[in-house]
């Protein structure tokens, strides 16, 4: 069923089109994601669809009654109730259908003339109550707030003493507890951790109404959306599928249209050619002009046009640091009281390292401390042999209020050329005109780009980087993602970008209230990591109740403690395992570098050498493996 419809909506700006003539309709089953580059219109078209703006040109056309749901960027709960009182406002028809009730009991206890008229009434009422959840409206509050992070602790708190982010997950809980037949969400994942952000994919997967939403997390829209739009030159395209198979649609797309275009003005070519040497001929003249008839009766196709231009850069080191980076132990991190504690990491050069964990629990503290901005609360770091920190900091402190975009960077940078500085701010997207705009006139991405573009005039060999790809369209992202993959130094980085941290880090550590920990793979090793923990953990909890069930019995008190006794094992061997493996992988990287670059210089008995050697590591990571899922398979049992 068609919930909503959009037909030829435009958007000007003076003499200037921000989109125009387009078509949009969302179904009650609709799961959309709409991409596009940042400035391309999302959100105004966005703001168009929900009435909240009018649209210059075209109709919106909505099915009668319908309950539509919108929620802005940054979007912050605003009331003077607390936590529980306001979010149960959300079922008010439902408390009222409830007191309806009541009072029909109690007229049924008492009124025998109106009794059949009452409990038809009262029957009624029942039914619509329990359809609506209204004996679970309560569980369900507690559901949503907890998926959002607020345990009972917070439901007395009145909303305005809580924190900027706290009011902006709260916005989100109350319009989801509202259930809207259409949900409109614009950058819903801002702000929330990786853990919040996996429950509310799962919510959203099962939610009964159209979707529509903008984001840049592609993990996100891979695992929520159906359906792919593309806003980009003024233009909507459609796609089906979910961002990744947008992608590949989109790729075949321009190949197909590339090719036809080729095809045709070959042809164009062969026709011109034609008519050029034989118009002027009596016995050819007419064939000629019957070939430039064919010409001008030709359709000819638009040059395809691939991707919009992107920024691009990278990041230089001037020197090579030692091989240990960063040393940091038995340290505490926070303010006053410890947000985390006794952290120890061992950084070595080349390492990418991905710190994930709650919101709240002190990553961008720990970066900060690092930097010397805030001290170690206890415990120290210690940099290695020729380290050069660069560091970008999400809310962009170090950019000044007051200078523009050019001096900005080439007051940091005085001794190089005006014209330089120029040219990389070009790579960054930014025009003669751009150049010349004051900090506070920039918008977030606009913000994040400048501060790039400073970081990577210092040439730094170790980069610590706090939620880099905030404020980043999914474009620009993948420019910052192979500009860090080919960087040659060694990264820190904090991000709830599931996407960048997979295709980024080597290691990923788990920062909780009681320290760090490692896991040696990126992001999707980390999941099943903590998978096959929770596996072994539920394991582990049922021999407990085993024992403590048995324990009269010795012999079953035994087992189980033999049987704990070989998981431990088990563990330890896949562990050292793991490690080993590890050790492996990194130097078949090197020896495949390594062949690669005899190849260029066709040094043939290197070729032989390495391509032994690549061997000789293959068939040690095969025993390895083989060994891992046996062992693996152990511990399943």
């Amino acid at each position: 069923m068609i919930l909503l419809n959009g037909n030829d909506l435009a958007r000007y700006f003076g003499s200037d089109v921000l989109f125009e003539n387009i078509q949009i309709e969302i179904q009650d089953d609709s799961r959309i994601g709409l991409v596009g580059r940042n400035g391309a219109g999302k959100s105004t078209l966005l703001k168009i669809l929900c009435g909240i703006e009018e649209a210059d040109a075209g109709k919106i056309s909505m099915k009668r009654g319908i309950k539509l749901g919108y929620l802005a960027q940054n979007t912050q709960l605003q009331s003077s109730e607390t936590v529980w009182k306001e979010m149960i406002k959300s079922f008010l028809p439902l408390m009222k259908m409830e007191e309806r009730m009541r009072d029909l009991e109690l007229v049924l206890g008492i009124d025998s003339e109106n009794q059949e008229s009452v409990l038809k009434e009262y029957d009624q009422l029942q039914h619509d109550f329990k359809e609506q959840n209204g004996y679970g409206f309560e569980s369900e509050t507690r559901s949503v707030l907890h998926g959002f992070r607020f345990d009972e602790s917070y439901y007395g708190k009145k909303i305005s003493e809580l924190s900027g982010g706290q009011r902006t997950r709260l916005a989100m809980a109350k319009l989801l507890l509202e259930k809207p037949e259409v949900l409109v969400l614009d950058e819903p994942t801002n702000h929330l951790d990786i853990e919040t952000l996996t429950w509310l994919e799962t919510y959203l997967q099962g939610y009964k109404g159209g979707l529509l939403i903008v984001s840049h997390d592609r993990y996100f829209l891979d695992k929520v959306t159906k359906t792919t739009l593309e806003l980009s030159r003024r233009r909507l395209k459609k796609y089906q599928g979910n961002y990744s198979k947008y992608l590949q649609l989109k790729a075949k797309e321009y190949e197909n249209e590339l090719k036809e275009f080729e095809k045709q003005q070959t042809e164009i070519a062969k026709l011109e050619d034609f008519v050029n040497r034989n118009l002027a001929r009596q016995s050819t003249t007419k064939r000629a002009q019957s070939r430039r008839k064919q010409l001008e009766k030709m359709e000819v196709l638009e040059t395809p046009q691939g991707d919009e231009k992107s920024v691009h850069f990278g990041f230089y080191p001037n020197r090579i640091s030692g091989n240990v980076v960063l040393t940091i132990e038995g340290a505490d991190v926070g303010y006053v009281d410890v947000l985390s504690e006794n952290i120890q990491m061992d950084i070595r050069r080349k390492e990418a390292i991905a710190l994930v964990g709650p919101n709240g629990v002190g990553k961008s503290t720990l970066l900060k401390s690092i930097v010397g901005e805030i001290p170690f609360l206890k415990g120290k770091a210690t940099l290695g042999t020729n380290v050069d920190i660069g560091y970008y900091d999400q809310e962009q402190s170090n950019l000044s209020g007051t200078k523009t975009v050019l001096k900005e960077v080439w007051d940091e940078h005085p001794t190089v050329p005006e014209k330089e500085i120029r040219t990389l701010l070009g790579g960054f997207l930014f025009t003669k005109g751009d150049v010349e705009k004051t900090i506070p006139l920039l918008s977030g991405g606009e913000k994040a780009r400048v501060a790039l573009a400073k970081l990577s005039m210092e040439a730094d060999n170790f980069l610590i980087l706090d939620e880099p790809t905030n404020h980043l369209d999914i474009d620009n992202k993948e420019v910052l993602e192979n500009a860090l993959i080919d960087f040659e130094g060694t990264l820190l980085f904090v991000s709830h970008d599931r996407y960048f941290i997979n295709r980024i880090a080597t290691k990923v550590v788990e920062l909780s209230e009681e320290g760090g920990k490692t896991y040696l793979g990126d992001y999707d090793y980390y999941l099943e990591k903590k998978e096959e923990e929770r596996l072994i953990e539920e394991l582990e909890g049922e021999n407990k109740k085993d024992e403590k069930a048995n324990s009269s019995n010795f012999d079953s008190y035994k087992q189980s403690k033999e049987d704990q006794k070989k998981i431990r094992s088990i563990k330890r061997s896949i562990e050292k395992l793991e490690d080993e493996m590890a050790i492996l992988e990194e130097e078949l990287q090197e020896v495949n570098k390594g062949l690669e670059e005899a190849s260029m210089r066709n040094h043939l008995d290197e070729i032989t050498k390495l391509h032994l050697r690549e061997q000789e590591i293959q068939e040690q990571l095969n025993v390895k493996m083989e060994a891992w899922e046996t062992e693996s398979l152990k511990l399943d049992e």
